[in-house]
């Protein structure tokens, strides 16, 4: 590895590049089902996973939570002077990205280098980062899925970004929108993703939810079409999340996202980009939220991670759960992957996970979950009864008056008369037993 992609110093140090040895292997450090290469419907996994690195959680985290402070120290993040700090900060992140071997990394501006209360300096100082990680990706090969600006952890965010009353404030978060996308477009950035992390709010009382909304859909016109006066072709994400820490935020779920999409007549450049923690903070299952995205040609990229099932907030897990994955995989499959986007690893190692191994252990446990996955979910589409089962199920809408009625050629009165005629319907089975153990047969 040359010293252009680990700085003056290795950070990670006894571990080498990580590889695929297959599922015998009892190497904790290899991937077991990951294999980049192998052929699925015609795509490598590589193309079909398109695994990205969060720059934040991997890099940023340092293990505090709202009981304690920082359990993890990292030797990148040492120096006093704040362009410095972030030097190295990148070349431990390009280290850790050529080791891993997984092909995007993802940012928001402040993850990159820290931000201080002038706008022209932090655009100065995320500038020069970006040429810093320009050398980097040239070097490794490394790609940027996505980029975004963080505009939620500043304390003039408190009352939100875009949305907030005071118009001043939503001049700042232009500014940072506008750098982010600069910083996106420098870097051959192939999506761009909005998070209103705190775009919602405490309470109806001191609220107007109306002009707070025509608000954010104006930033993200405004977003857009500068983005695309620079020359920017990727896809803008938005990414649903209900609550926390807001009450109640506008990008509650997919489905509260699409509404918004039409409404504003932003559907043409907006996509989806799900996260499995916050589907389930919506009271959804991943899989639902997936499927309101594919039906409606929006599934553009996830946040892969999992909450925990006795805790009620954002913990940001690592995804191991191989059944919920293979249903996932599924629908994914189903849709013709994704629109743009690609599997990023918005997850963090545990607080009392200190040792350097443990981000190794953490991402190549998530990658071989989905690459298994990805196994599993082309066997049962093309091996087993599942599409038929599914298919039979709908099927006297394919034919005779069920398809008069789908393509719009009965009214309510032929309707009740075709009930009258024909009697009490014939009970059919759902089958729900039967596939879910079809599903824990595949795997």
């Amino acid at each position: 590895m040359s010293n252009v992609l680990i700085g003056n110093q290795e950070f990670f140090k006894g571990i080498g590049k990580i590889g695929y040895e297959g599922p015998e292997s009892d190497n904790p450090l290899a991937y077991r089902w990951y294999d980049e290469n192998r052929v699925i419907q015609g795509k490598t996994m590589k193309e079909h996973l398109r695994f990205a690195v969060a720059y934040w959680h991997s890099f940023n985290a340092n293990g505090s939570d709202p009981f304690g402070g920082p359990t993890l120290f990292f030797p990148w993040d040492k120096n006093a002077d704040v362009i410095q700090r972030a030097k190295d900060k990148m070349d431990a992140a390009f280290e850790f990205f050529t080791k891993i071997g997984l092909p995007y990394y993802c940012f928001h501006d402040v993850d990159v280098v820290d931000y201080g209360n002038d706008v022209a300096e932090n655009e100065k100082r995320l500038a020069t980062l970006v040429e810093y990680a320009k050398e980097k990706q040239a070097a490794s090969g490394m790609k940027l899925l996505w980029g975004t600006a963080n505009l939620f952890s500043h304390e003039r965010y408190m009352n939100g970004a875009a949305t907030n009353p005071d118009f001043q404030v939503l001049t700042h978060a232009a500014a940072q929108i506008k750098a982010a996308l600069d910083a996106t477009i420098a870097l051959g950035g192939e999506n761009y993703v909005f998070w209103g992390g705190r775009e919602g709010y405490m309470s109806l009382l001191n609220t107007n939810m109306k002009r707070e909304k025509e608000n954010l859909a104006k930033i993200l016109h405004l977003a857009k079409d500068y983005a695309r006066s620079q020359g920017f072709k990727g896809t803008f994400f938005i990414e649903p999340k209900p609550c926390e820490p807001t009450k109640h935020q506008y990008d509650y779920d997919a489905s509260t996202v699409l509404g918004f999409l039409r409404e504003f007549d932003l559907m043409d450049d907006f996509k989806l980009n799900l996260e499995v923690n916050h589907a389930t903070l919506a009271g959804h299952t991943f899989q639902h939220e997936l499927q309101v995205a594919a039906d409606a040609g929006l599934l553009g990229s996830i946040d892969a991670n999992r909450g925990d099932y006795q805790n009620g907030w954002d913990t940001d897990q690592f995804p191991n759960n191989i059944n919920e994955v293979a249903e996932c995989m599924l629908i994914i499959l189903e849709a013709g992957g994704f629109a743009g986007g690609g599997i990023n690893f918005d997850a963090k190692i545990r607080r009392n996970s200190t040792d350097p191994a443990d981000l190794f252990y953490a991402h190549i446990g998530g990658a071989d979950t989905f690459a298994r996955a990805l196994v599993i979910a082309d066997n049962i589409l093309q091996n087993s009864d599942y599409k038929a089962i599914r298919s039979e199920r709908y099927s006297s809408y394919d034919s005779g008056k069920g398809k008069e009625f789908r393509d719009g050629k009965l009214d309510l009165q032929a309707l009740r008369d075709i009930a009258a005629a024909s009697g009490e319907p014939e009970v059919r089975s759902g089958k729900q037993e039967f596939l879910e153990n079809l599903i824990n047969r595949y795997i």
